[in-house]
């Protein structure tokens, strides 16, 4: 009998403690993700307060229809382009202002300012530099003699346009996490290694990048999940064009459910990106156990 008091005790004292954090994630997260999950079963236009159950229609309207590949394929290089010069940017960043010098606490502020500062405002900037007339992008092309390109108003340049403004937004976050990745490394280990006649790039390649493996994970993770998610930038800089060329999943979404009032399709897409999101993460868990080192 004690000793059943003593295990409802400790099971009441865990609740305790994981209630605080359990309850939000349930009213805000999974509860809406279920929620969705109903709604992409039904044919609800957001604007009724009725509507009918239809099962998978929405999915096979959704997989029949050309857009949705069209936005996948523009998520997929969108989240490439995105992905790989953040990392490879923000850990260069980092490389060069690791060593304490005049001014490097000012470097440092201005390019992690980017970061804090909002989307929509820092669309707005942008979009007044990719302004193919009096723009600051074109004048620098200019500068190099170099022909000067219409940016977000031609199908050709959008998806790059959005590209650049997400990666420079970003960089200063990943610069922030390997500085201090790299503050971590034991310097036993360089000097180790350069016993051993390493030369700088050995150096980097066998001792750096190893000890800063489970930061590169943890930014590939955030970085991709952010690609996928990305709608502010996309809605002020081009609206989804032109002519589709920087429609995303999520922008898709937006459209199918506050633009053409079908928000049981949209839903479809919503649980559709949630699942590549979900699937890519886990593939990149499972991946990581042979590069990550903890």
């Amino acid at each position: 009998m004690f000793s059943s008091n003593s295990k409802l005790r400790k099971i009441g004292s865990v609740w305790l403690f994981v209630l605080p954090a359990f309850i939000p994630l349930m009213v805000f997260w999974i509860y809406p993700i279920l929620k969705s999950l109903y709604i992409s079963f039904t044919d609800w236009d957001y604007m009724s307060p009725r509507y009918n159950f239809v099962f998978f229609d929405n999915f096979i309207k959704l997989f029949k229809d050309s857009r949705f590949y069209e936005a996948l394929g523009t998520t997929v290089w969108f989240s490439v382009g995105t992905l790989f010069p953040t990392i490879a940017g923000g850990l260069l960043l980092a490389l060069l202002l690791r060593k304490t010098f005049r001014g490097s606490g000012f470097f440092k502020f201005i390019l992690f300012s980017p970061w804090i500062t909002p989307t929509v405002a820092v669309s707005i900037v942008w979009t007044w530099i990719f302004n193919p007339d009096s723009g600051l992008a074109n004048a620098v092309l200019k500068f190099f003699h170099l022909p000067a390109l219409q940016w977000i108003n031609s199908s050709q340049t959008a998806l790059l346009s959005v590209i650049i403004v997400t990666v420079w937004k970003s960089l200063g976050y990943a610069m922030i996490f390997y500085l201090s990745a790299l503050e971590k490394v034991p310097s036993e280990l360089y000097e180790a290694n350069g016993l051993d006649g390493a030369n700088a790039w050995q150096r980097f390649r066998d001792v750096t990048l190893p000890c800063i493996s489970p930061t590169t994970f943890f930014l590939l993770i955030v970085t991709m999940v952010n690609s996928l998610q990305a709608y502010d930038q996309i809605q002020i800089l081009t609206q989804g064009g032109p002519s589709g060329s920087t429609r995303t999943l999520l922008y898709m979404y937006y459209q199918l459910g506050f633009e053409e009032y079908d928000m049981g399709q949209a839903t479809a897409v919503a649980i559709v990106l949630i699942a590549i999101t979900v699937l890519l993460s886990v593939v990149q868990f499972i991946i990581s156990k042979k590069w990550v080192h903890y």
